[in-house]
C-alpha cells in the first residue's frame, strides 16, 4: 500500500510550497487507495512557533486534506511528533557510529547551518573529526566534550540518486559535506530525523520541492548504510512570480491563509495550487479535491518552474464562486456586507452580484453605492452605446419619475415591464430608458445589476430620491 506524508516545520502559516507539498502527497496516496500521513518535525527548537502548529491543523481542514495518521489521530507508527522520538535518532545515531558511516565531531563549529537544507554544491573540506583514534575520541569523553554526530561521507566516487521526476541524477561525493545528524543537544537535524522517520513508518513516496534536492544523496547514502529500502522521491518544480523570482514567504508572498484573507475560496486555492507543476493531460482546468483523486497522476508533474500568477487564480477563484450554491455564496458574502446595508434583502444582493464576484474581499466595494450613492459627474449619463445623451437622459426621468411614483407593485419584474412599455410607446430602446435610470440610481459606470434590478433592491422610496436628484442636476 502506497504511504506518504506531509512533515511541515511548526515555524510559520502554511505558505503556497507547504500547500502543493502536501497536496501532492494526498493525492498520490489517495489515487491509490493508500495511507497520508502528518508528522510534525519539531527538532529546529530555535525556529519552532507554538502557534504555527495550530496553523498546521487549520490549514490541512482548510484545504480538506484530512490525513489517516498523525498526532491527534493515532496509529500504528507514532510518535508521529518528532521530539517526542529522540531516543529512535539517538540509537540510530551510535549505529552508525558504530558500523562506521558516522562519527563523533568534537570540533567547537557552528550547527547552524548544518540543517540548512539549501546548500550549496561546492568541494568540502573534510571534517578532522573523522580521522580520530579511538583513544582520541575517548579522551575527549573523558574531558566532558559533548560531540555531535556527523555522517561520514565517501571521500571519492559518486552517489547516483534516481527522482520521479528528474530521473537519475548523480553526485560527486567530493561536493558533500559530512552533515550533523544528532546535535550535542541529542536532538537530530531535520535530513537525519527525515530518514529514519520514513523508513520506520513505511513512507513508500516522499514528494519535496526540487531546491530540497542537494539533501538527496546524502539520504540515499545513510539509507545505504543502515541497509534500508528508500522510498520514491519526487522534487516537484520551483514555484515562481511572473518575473521568475522564487515565490517565497521570505519574499513577503502570501501564504495560504493569506489567500482565504484576500478574499480566494480554499477550494480555489487548491485547484490552482494543483495546475502548478501538473497538468491532468485534457483541457479541463476546474477540479475539486475529489476530481483531483480520481485524475491525479504524479508521471504528469513537469520538471520546469511553475509561474504564480494572480491573473489566473483571480479568474479561477471568480468560476469556483460561480460554481457555489446561491445559499452558499449568501452565507459567504454574508460577513463582507457593511451594516448599513442590513435593511436591504441581503439575499437578493448576494443573487446580483454572485456571477460578479471575483474575490469574496470585492464584496464591500461592489455594494458601498447601495448604502450611499457616490458622488459622480453628469457625462455618465451619456453614453453612445444606448444612445443616451443628458438631454435625452433628462428627458427619460422626467417621463419615467410620474410611472415611478404610481407604481403600486414594485418588483425588478414590473418595473421592466413598465419601462419596457414606455420605450415602446415613445419610440425608443430598452436601452435607452434604462441607462440613465441605472446611472441615477447607482451613480457609476458599471454596476453588478440592471437599473430595474437595482431598484428592486433599494425600494422605491429610495429610487425615487435618486431618480429626482439626477433629473435635478441635469436640469439645472
Amino acid at each position: 500500500m502506497i504511504r506518504t506524508r506531509f512533515a511541515p516545520s511548526p515555524t510559520g502559516q502554511m505558505h503556497i510550497g507547504n500547500l502543493r507539498t502536501a497536496l501532492y502527497a494526498y493525492l498520490i496516496a489517495k489515487h491509490e487507495g493508500g495511507t497520508f500521513i502528518l508528522r510534525i518535525e519539531d527538532t529546529d527548537r530555535s525556529r519552532n512557533q507554538p502557534e504555527a502548529l495550530q496553523g498546521i491543523y487549520r490549514g490541512l481542514a482548510l484545504a480538506g486534506l484530512e490525513h489517516d495518521e498523525g498526532p491527534n489521530k493515532g496509529g500504528d507508527y507514532g510518535p508521529y511528533v518528532q521530539s517526542e522520538r529522540l531516543p529512535i535518532y539517538q540509537e540510530h545515531g551510535q549505529r552508525l557510529v558504530e558500523s562506521g558511516n558516522a562519527y563523533y565531531c568534537f570540533c567547537a563549529k557552528t550547527e547552524k547551518t548544518d540543517d540548512d537544507e539549501e546548500a550549496s554544491y561546492t568541494e568540502v573540506t573534510r571534517d578532522p573529526c573523522r580521522n580520530l583514534s579511538p583513544e582520541a575520541v575517548a579522551e575527549k569523553f573523558s574531558q566532558g566534550i559533548v560531540p555531535v554526530i556527523r555522517q561520514r561521507i565517501p571521500e571519492s566516487g559518486s552517489t547516483t540518486y534516481d527522482d520521479l521526476i528528474l530521473g537519475s541524477i548523480t553526485f560527486e561525493n567530493n561536493q558533500l559535506d559530512d552533515q550533523i545528524l544528532l546535535k550535542s543537544d541529542g536532538f537530530p537535524t531535520y535530513n537525519f530525523a527525515n530518514v529514519v522517520d520514513d523508513h520506520l513508518m513505511a513512507i513508500t513516496h516522499v514528494v519535496r520541492g526540487q531546491e530540497y534536492l542537494s539533501s538527496a544523496p546524502k539520504y540515499s547514502l545513510l539509507y545505504e548504510a543502515f541497509g534500508w529500502q528508500p522510498p520514491a522521491y519526487a522534487h516537484m518544480p520551483l514555484i515562481v512570480k511572473e518575473d521568475g523570482s522564487k515565490f517565497s514567504k521570505r519574499a513577503g508572498d502570501p501564504g495560504f491563509e493569506d489567500l482565504v484573507r484576500m478574499g480566494y475560496l480554499p477550494s480555489a486555492i487548491l485547484n490552482y495550487v494543483a495546475l502548478l507543476g501538473w497538468n491532468p493531460g485534457t483541457d479541463q482546468e476546474i477540479f475539486y479535491l475529489e476530481d483531483l483523486v480520481k485524475v491525479f497522476d504524479f508521471h504528469r508533474i513537469n520538471v520546469s518552474p511553475a509561474k504564480f500568477s494572480f491573473d489566473k487564480l483571480n479568474w479561477m477563484n471568480g468560476e469556483h464562486i460561480r460554481l457555489l450554491s446561491p445559499e452558499a455564496f449568501h452565507a459567504l458574502a454574508l460577513p463582507y456586507y457593511p451594516e448599513s446595508l442590513r435593511n436591504l434583502d441581503l439575499e437578493r444582493v448576494s443573487a446580483l452580484i454572485q456571477l460578479r464576484t471575483e474575490k469574496l474581499t470585492e464584496i464591500p466595494a461592489m455594494v458601498a453605492f447601495l448604502a450611499e450613492l457616490p458622488a459622480y459627474e453628469l457625462d455618465l449619463f451619456e453614453s453612445h452605446k444606448s444612445k443616451s445623451s443628458l438631454e435625452s437622459s433628462r428627458k427619460v426621468l422626467a417621463n419615467t419619475l410620474p410611472l415611478l411614483e404610481n407604481m403600486t407593485e414594485w418588483s425588478n419584474t414590473a418595473l421592466f415591464e413598465q419601462l419596457k412599455a414606455y420605450a415602446q410607446e415613445s419610440g425608443q430602446k430598452v436601452g435607452t430608458v434604462m441607462w440613465p435610470i441605472r446611472t441615477a440610481v447607482s451613480g457609476l459606470a458599471f454596476t453588478p445589476g440592471g437599473a430595474t434590478e437595482l431598484a428592486e433592491i433599494l425600494g422605491k422610496d429610495e429610487t425615487l430620491k435618486r431618480v429626482r436628484l439626477a433629473l435635478s442636476r441635469l436640469e439645472s
